[in-house]
């Protein structure tokens, strides 16, 4: 077939990210062409503009899905904001499905997969892949998608997290090879209410030992992200300050670790340990309250989506937060 050269005008950011992804535009461009004049006959004049299609793809369940559908729909994904990590597991959990079903859409080999899924994983993971796929199956406009359910997140008690904790999980690092890493990503962790993600994300330059201040992104073009789409601000004690303090310095001065607190490596590390870095958030929080600290002061600090007390009345300044926090006193004493 005789090709012809096509100059186009293509958004920065899409194309960077096409690249990240691997994507050879000229093949996806030409594919989805070709899947557009294909369809167009079958859709009306309205569903046949492109601009009114971005959303849901009129595909059937005997289409067979290509390689950039996929590359399409993830690219999409973070353009809204995720992060890299979920963009990663989202991703292997499609590769998955679409391996199973053979990339052709097929509703019983579907029921089948989550039949597996289902018998495989804890109710919370086989929650996290359903909807997924679910939401995938939605985009290309799969009309038996909206039947797939859900199910109900189990209800579980807290777990109770007490200094006891730290201070175990402190002494399990003793002596580790990173032990000033793990104390710090610890020690910050308990006394900031961080999420473990946006903790993972860290770089030197967005902690403020004189402030005792971390200063936490919302940028997904660097891929920093926090769950509720804003950027905010944490603090932390001056215990933390000081072994942050160690700790960036070593990491400054040509040490052998990559990211400051690399997740897959943090993760690795915590294994065997007494508590999971996501507990630490979870100490923050009731020790916050076991001291008597306010509750509303506590949601700000944590970046939990506001309530109408928050939103448009409890207006906190840097400086009003540090006041507060230092009164309610979070130590670890280590």
């Amino acid at each position: 077939m005789a090709k012809q050269k096509l100059t186009l005008s293509i958004d920065k950011e899409i194309i960077t990210q096409a690249k990240n992804q691997n994507i050879n535009l000229s093949s996806f461009l030409e594919i989805r062409l070709i899947d557009y004049l294909s369809d167009k006959e079958k859709c009306s004049r309205r569903d046949s503009n492109p601009s009114l299609r971005l959303e849901r793809l009129p595909y059937s369940s005997s289409n067979i899905i290509a390689q950039p559908v996929l590359h399409t729909y993830m690219l999409k994904r973070r353009l809204k904001g995720i992060s890299e990590h979920w963009a990663y597991d989202i991703r292997v959990t499609l590769n998955k499905y679409l391996g199973y079903v053979e990339w052709q859409i097929d509703e019983s080999k579907t029921l089948n997969h989550l039949e597996q899924l289902k018998n495989h994983y804890s109710i919370s993971a086989y929650r996290k892949r359903v909807y997924q796929i679910r939401k995938f199956l939605q985009y290309l406009g799969i009309h038996w998608a909206d039947s797939i359910c859900v199910p109900s997140e189990p209800i579980k008690l807290p777990k109770r997290v007490t200094i006891n904790d730290i201070h175990n999980t402190l002494d399990y690092f003793e002596g580790h090879n990173y032990e000033l890493q793990l104390k710090s990503i610890t020690l910050l962790g308990c006394c900031s209410g961080m999420r473990a993600e946006e903790i993972y994300q860290l770089q030197p330059d967005d902690i403020d030992l004189n402030n005792r201040v971390v200063r936490v992104e919302n940028n997904p073009d660097i891929g920093r992200t926090t769950k509720t789409g804003e950027p905010r601000f944490a603090l932390f004690n001056d215990e933390t300050k000081q072994l942050l303090g160690e700790y960036i310095s070593y990491f400054n001065n040509g040490c052998n670790l990559s990211y400051m607190f690399g997740q897959r490596h943090i993760e690795k590390s915590f294994k065997d340990a007494p508590i999971r870095v996501k507990d630490l958030r979870k100490f923050f929080s009731q020790q916050w309250d076991r001291n008597g600290g306010p509750t509303s002061i506590k949601k700000m600090l944590m970046g939990h989506s506001g309530d109408v007390d928050s939103i448009h009345y409890n207006a906190q300044n840097e400086e009003d937060l540090r006041k507060i926090y230092d009164q309610v006193g979070l130590k670890i004493g280590r």
